[in-house]
């Protein structure tokens, strides 16, 4: 059976196997920011760097971040997603080997900040394919499997990096994980060559495309950034994102040194044990996505079975407000595993919430805008954070990052009302 020229069955699995290299491509992209984090006990150490000095490090990640969050979303809405995901990951991956070489806490920024340039395009490149190759019962999943890349890369990384850091020292870790990423480019541009071919059409079973969209994109598809900053729901993502992304920027920066300090464990330790809580994560993307496509093929709408899934989320991360509070170090990995779980429901659900509600050339920019703003967010939070620690203690930290989410849910609910 064809339609317009392509084969029915190719085209539904090219889109799979497309959708599993941004699952690599997220994937990447959390085992490059995380391998400092995890040798962050090591590396500041021997660099003479204290808890401003690594704040500082990671604020010049979040703010390249938070700037090509924004541009890197409009891009790949521009050129398109085969090449704006190869400019991406080919950009990342030449940062994360320079690192290899730093000598100080400047050219260490300065290589983080680069990473930051590359990695910003990652997530709206992820969310505009899936936009657009799948229909809207397989979307929601295709997101979660997408986006969940991101927990496998947070999971590989702490033993994977331990492991690589007593065979190559620790500058070979992140040449290892450049040449990681060059392969992952080689393998995309073969691959993407008939990315067309995946696009969805009338044909295919529960294809409802968004009002406005057309096959093929038009400039309709692509509506001015302007025009877009004007819509409240577009601002409420964004400050979502404010709210809720310097939790993860926390669980993502400093829970190795947070582990190293505060529980007193070693660096093998950490290697087996901070990996769990993203485990969950990404357990709960695929299932967060799962869960939603079945809701809405049962007939409910897609925008309240986001909206459901996300609601339940954000009761569950109360509950880690108190994993720095608690003595034994399992009961402390598990909540901070709750949160992670109940984050992975509620970012699936929130990404494929904008990919409904947008046409597919404005997916992107979207998304870009929202995790720009989110990014700034992290970077006020994740300067504060080095401050309070070496001030008073991660207490108060652990504390609010438990209220971020219901925060956020009632934001959601005040913007984004109803759907276009």
């Amino acid at each position: 059976m064809k339609e317009n020229g392509i084969p029915t069955q190719p085209r539904r699995h090219l889109r799979w196997w497309l959708c599993g290299l941004l699952f690599c491509a997220t994937a990447l992209s959390f085992l490059d920011r995380q391998v400092l984090s995890v040798l962050a006990p090591v590396v500041t150490d021997q660099l003479g760097m204290d808890n401003v000095a690594y704040a500082h490090v990671t604020t010049a990640f979040l703010l390249s971040y938070a700037v090509m969050f924004l541009v890197g979303g409009r891009v790949m809405d521009l050129v398109g997603t085969r090449l704006g995901m190869a400019l991406s990951v080919g950009l990342w991956s030449i940062a994360s080997a320079l690192h290899a070489a730093v000598r100080g806490a400047g050219q260490l920024g300065f290589c983080r900040f680069l990473l930051g340039v590359g990695e910003g395009g990652c997530f709206p490149g992820a969310a505009k394919g899936v936009a657009e190759w799948f229909p809207q019962r397989e979307r929601a999943m295709a997101m979660g499997i997408a986006i969940g890349g991101a927990s496998l890369g947070a999971v590989v990384a702490p033993p994977m990096t331990v492991w690589l850091s007593e065979v190559f020292g620790w500058r070979g870790v992140f040449l290892t994980t450049g040449l990681i990423g060059a392969t992952w480019v080689i393998v995309w541009w073969a691959m993407s060559r008939n990315i067309a071919g995946a696009i969805p059409t009338a044909g295919d079973r529960g294809h409802r495309p968004p009002a406005g969209v057309n096959d093929p994109e038009t400039s309709a598809d692509r509506p001015p950034l302007l025009s877009l900053l004007g819509r409240l729901d577009v601002w409420g993502l964004a400050i979502v994102r404010f709210i809720v992304d310097p939790v993860f920027y926390f669980y993502m920066f400093w829970i190795p040194k947070y582990l190293s300090a505060e529980r007193g464990i070693s660096q093998q330790a950490i290697g087996a044990l901070s990996w769990i809580p993203f485990l969950a994560l990404g357990i709960s993307n695929v299932a967060g996505g799962w869960v939603s496509d079945r809701m809405v093929r049962a007939g409910l709408s897609a925008s309240a079975a986001r909206k459901w899934i996300m609601a339940a989320a954000a009761l569950l991360t109360v509950a880690s407000s108190f994993a720095g509070r608690v003595a034994g170090l399992e009961t402390a990995l598990a909540m901070m595993s709750l949160l992670m779980f109940a984050h992975g429901f509620w970012v699936t659900n929130y990404v494929t919430l904008i990919g409904d509600r947008f046409p597919k050339g404005a997916v992107g920019t979207v998304m870009g805008f929202s995790g720009a703003v989110g990014a700034v967010g992290g970077m006020l939070a994740n300067t504060a954070i080095g401050s309070v620690v070496d001030h008073f203690s991660y207490g108060p930290v652990w504390l609010v990052s438990g209220l971020m989410y219901p925060a956020a849910f009632v934001v959601l609910m005040m913007t984004v009302r109803r759907p276009t």
